[in-house]
């Protein structure tokens, strides 16, 4: 895996990152640190892809239980240490699965074996961060 991260210039704190896998994001800081608020900040990112990962394997898992599953949604809360570096230190995860006929332990299972077993992201962040979950369950 690769990225490459290019300054946008010396007239604030726009970044762009171009993977390696072809794709294009930006990144920015807020006013008072430089950047004009024209992107994510690189942690909002960073929570994103912790979202993205574990949603994905939730999906995956339950698709592969040949559950209908219609749609996942997660939102995250964090919070971040005081002081630099202002690393995560809490954030919860609440997941709303939407299906037909979803078994709520097969729900439950898929949200637990992402954070125990298959989420890269949320296994880093865990290193500093008390990772909590909930589960709604929404009938399609």
């Amino acid at each position: 895996m690769e990225c490459t991260i290019d300054w946008g210039g010396p007239e604030g704190m726009l970044f762009i990152a171009r993977t390696g896998s072809g794709h294009v994001t930006t990144m920015d800081g807020a006013p008072e640190g430089g950047g004009h608020n024209l992107a994510p900040r690189p942690m909002e990112l960073m929570l994103s892809g912790a979202g993205g990962c574990a949603a994905y394997d939730v999906v995956l898992i339950l698709k592969r239980g040949r559950h209908k599953v219609t749609n996942c949604q997660v939102k995250l809360q964090a919070e971040r240490a005081e002081t630099d570096p202002k690393v995560f230190t809490k954030i919860h995860f609440a997941f709303t699965v939407t299906g037909s006929g979803l078994p709520e332990t097969a729900v439950e299972r898929a949200v637990k074996l992402s954070h125990e077993k298959y989420c890269s992201a949320t296994a880093m962040l865990a290193k500093t961060a008390d990772i909590t979950h909930s589960v709604t369950i929404q009938e399609a």
